[in-house]
């Protein structure tokens, strides 16, 4: 076993040297619009491909390629070659980011980096362009020559489902081949106690239409014996949840957590709940967001309250989106819920239920094994916090592709997110010191895999 002690003091200060540098290549990424589900950031995410590709060959990269899938978004592969004997580990970051939400409700533009009370605010800072310099970071640390093979696999669409990844998986299956692979697209339950993510839900999109009427009629001349399409979809969509907010859509698994429950007040604030409104469903919070389903509805198409007017709709249709527990199928479950809205539309009113965009299989591991015990040496020297073992109530739908396809590597999904990252979110941000945290775990973790220092 390596000596850690003394790799922690080398690499402790060869990251040190290489963070000022990593924090100004972060804000340059930062800085681009890589929205990849936007056709007009297409653009954009090629320059941050091309930007990671010249950060890759600029951090002594043997070889650098950027590939893609027919229709797919622009990823990067480097490879820096193992030392003889040494495993290979697959470093994976996404360089795309979600949409801001609008620019006006940020404190700062979500593009123009800004530092406050010690967090790095913009769209990326966090998920996930800090994880894609993560990597770099260590790969600057130790100059270039990582003590085992790595291949750095930086992918350009995960925020829109990563449709084409197991395409990219199949097609270039020996240049992404490893021993180990870390998913640096995660987040830690306080910014300085690491975690290993051991579970996230799966995910499954609906759109439902109810239809009413042939065309739009007078409110007031047929109002009472007939009704609207609007208002029978809204009774439907009410039916998904019972009168405590648990889901009541049947045949669904839900599942249990042995983990410490979170702290009720500081969750509220993390999700940015109103004084007084209640939590949905019964049971430990972390049961609630890592185990047992979760369903929300996230669009409906109707008239916008400035253009209504005095009718009756003939139709309408609502986006539904299922979060499953750990256990679950997703096709299964798709129908299950597609199968409730059918049965639940009031009045004889016409319903019809396709596959929405999104959908990914939940996800489970067991998390042992000798890179499993390297990465808590690693992480618990690095924060000073023994790691522990955390669920997901999102989703990570490549994560079960690269369990299939490298069936014989541990997987490490890991990051540097916190709860009040808010990922997704207006005012995204990074703490800068679990950041650097991050990187000397990471550093240490290969040095823990290699067997010295």
């Amino acid at each position: 076993m390596p000596d850690l002690a003394a790799n922690a003091a080398d690499l402790t200060a060869a990251v040190d040297v290489a963070l000022p540098g990593v924090r100004q290549d972060l804000e340059r990424l930062v800085r681009i619009p890589s929205i990849w589900a936007d056709p007009a950031h297409a653009d954009d995410t090629q320059r941050s491909a091309d930007a990671v590709a010249g950060l890759a060959r600029a951090a002594g990269a043997a070889d650098v390629t950027i590939i893609a899938a027919e229709g797919g978004a622009p990823a990067v592969v480097a490879h820096w070659p193992a030392p003889a004997g040494k495993p290979t580990i697959l470093l994976y970051a996404h360089h795309d980011v979600q949409p801001t939400g609008g620019d006006e409700n940020w404190t700062t533009p979500p593009f123009e980096p800004s530092e406050r009370d010690g967090r790095l605010y913009g769209r990326g800072a966090a998920d996930d362009k800090a994880g894609v310099m993560t990597h770099l970071a260590v790969l600057r640390a130790y100059d270039g020559h990582p003590p085992i093979g790595v291949t750095l696999f930086i992918e350009g669409e995960e925020e829109s489902g990563s449709p084409t990844l197991p395409a990219l998986l199949h097609e270039h299956h020996e240049l992404l081949t490893c021993d180990v692979i870390v998913i640096a697209d995660s987040a830690n339950p306080a910014v300085d106690v690491p975690a290993l993510t051991t579970s996230l839900r799966g995910l499954v999109d609906v759109v439902v239409e109810v239809a009413m009427l042939e065309r739009p009629a007078h409110s007031g001349v047929f109002g009472g014996p007939v009704g609207d399409a609007l208002t029978a979809l809204c009774r439907t969509l009410a039916t998904l949840h019972d009168e405590n907010g648990e889901v009541a859509v049947a045949g669904l698994v839900h599942g249990t957590s042995e983990a410490p429950d979170l702290d009720e007040a500081t969750f509220r604030s993390d999700a940015s709940l109103l004084d007084g409104v209640e939590l949905l469903g019964s049971g430990p919070i972390v049961e609630r967001t890592w185990q047992k389903p979760a369903v929300a509805v996230l669009g409906i198409d109707a008239p916008r309250v400035a253009e209504a007017s005095n009718v009756l709709l003939p139709h309408a249709r609502a986006m539904v989106s299922l979060r499953l527990a750990p256990g679950d199928s997703a096709p299964k479950a798709q129908d299950a819920l597609a199968d409730h809205l059918r049965a639940h539309v009031p009045w004889g009113a016409r319903v019809t239920v396709k596959p929405g965009p999104g959908t990914a299989e939940p996800f489970s591991l067991d998390a042992t094994g000798n890179a499993y015990d390297a990465a808590r040496r690693a992480f618990s020297t690095a924060y000073g916090n023994d790691a522990v073992e955390t669920g997901m109530g999102g989703s990570i739908p490549f994560i079960a592709a690269f369990a299939r396809t490298f069936p014989g590597a541990a997987v490490l999904v890991t990051g540097v997110g916190d709860p009040a990252s808010r990922w997704h979110g207006i005012d995204e941000s990074l703490d800068l010191g679990m950041f650097r945290r991050g990187v000397l775990a990471e550093a240490l973790l290969l040095a823990e895999l290699a067997g010295t220092e």
